[in-house]
């Protein structure tokens, strides 16, 4: 890996993870494209740590009112609003940890496959697609239920190409809850997802004997976290003026290029 390798795959990390394009699809993608080879555990490793950092610095505000709403009701000072969504997120992460320590390592590789991505690209474009046409949009708060439900959707990202953020939107939609509550929670969600995935691949890479470039390391988690934080201030801003339907065709468009790509290595 050079630095324009690291700066690269940290910028489009840091671009893909919280909108709803799959960022699998990109991170498998580029490298055919430009003939790299992979990037890495170590590398992984910091370009998650730099997302997690930029959704946990945009959202810290909130995150200091839920977390002391959390321990309040810890103590008996009662369920507010800020509490259940607390609540409602370790909820909402249940089914996907379950989901992932279910899955053997040749499922996960099985599912890795280009065409699996670029076949998940496509049908998950169109689930959200029909879910913003027939969003209703009516809510801003979050239900035991849409916990409930949002976490068994973001379960099904856990095949890559799917998007968790795009699954976890499209679940919102279909709930009821507004385009820009449904991201929110979405985001909320990618928390402990994320640091849950960040810290199965930190065990992992102290369990390898693999060489860490720790100028790569830097790069990647400064560079993805800015460019991360960046992205969802500007997509939450846009979800109320152009919806979901740009980032629709968008997928669609990928997942026939993955196909006409990898079609032939099949």
């Amino acid at each position: 890996m050079d630095i324009l390798q690291a700066i690269a795959l940290a910028v489009l990390q840091g671009l893909t993870e919280f909108l709803p394009i799959s960022s699998s699809a990109h991170l498998i993608l580029l490298p055919v494209i430009v003939g790299w080879e992979d990037q890495g555990l170590a590398f992984d490793v910091a370009v998650h740590v730099g997302t997690l950092t930029a959704v946990v610095f945009y959202y810290r505000k909130d995150l200091a009112v839920i977390i002391t709403a959390w321990f309040g009701s810890l103590v008996g000072k009662g369920f507010n609003d800020e509490a259940k969504l607390a609540w409602y997120v370790g909820l909402g992460t249940i089914s996907v940890g379950l989901v992932g320590i279910s899955l053997s390592d040749a499922m996960q590789e099985s599912l890795r496959s280009p065409l699996v991505i670029a076949a998940a690209t496509i049908l998950f474009a169109l689930l959200l697609w029909w879910a913003e046409k027939r969003a209703k949009e009516q809510r801003v708060t979050v239900t035991f239920l849409d916990a409930v439900m949002v976490g068994l959707f973001q379960a099904i990202a856990l095949i890559p190409g799917a998007s968790r953020s795009g699954i976890t939107i499209t679940a919102g939609l279909l709930l009821g809850l507004k385009r820009e509550y449904a991201a929110k929670f979405s985001f909320l969600l990618s928390i402990p997802v994320i640091a849950l995935a960040g810290s199965l691949k930190v065990l992992e890479l102290y369990q390898s004997d693999v060489a860490v470039i720790w100028s790569f390391m830097f790069i990647g988690a400064t560079v993805s976290a800015i460019v991360a934080y960046l992205t969802i201030a500007w997509f939450l801003k846009l979800l109320d003026k152009v919806g979901m339907m740009p980032f629709v065709w968008y997928r669609l468009v990928l997942g026939v290029v993955l196909i006409g790509v990898f079609s032939g290595q099949a």
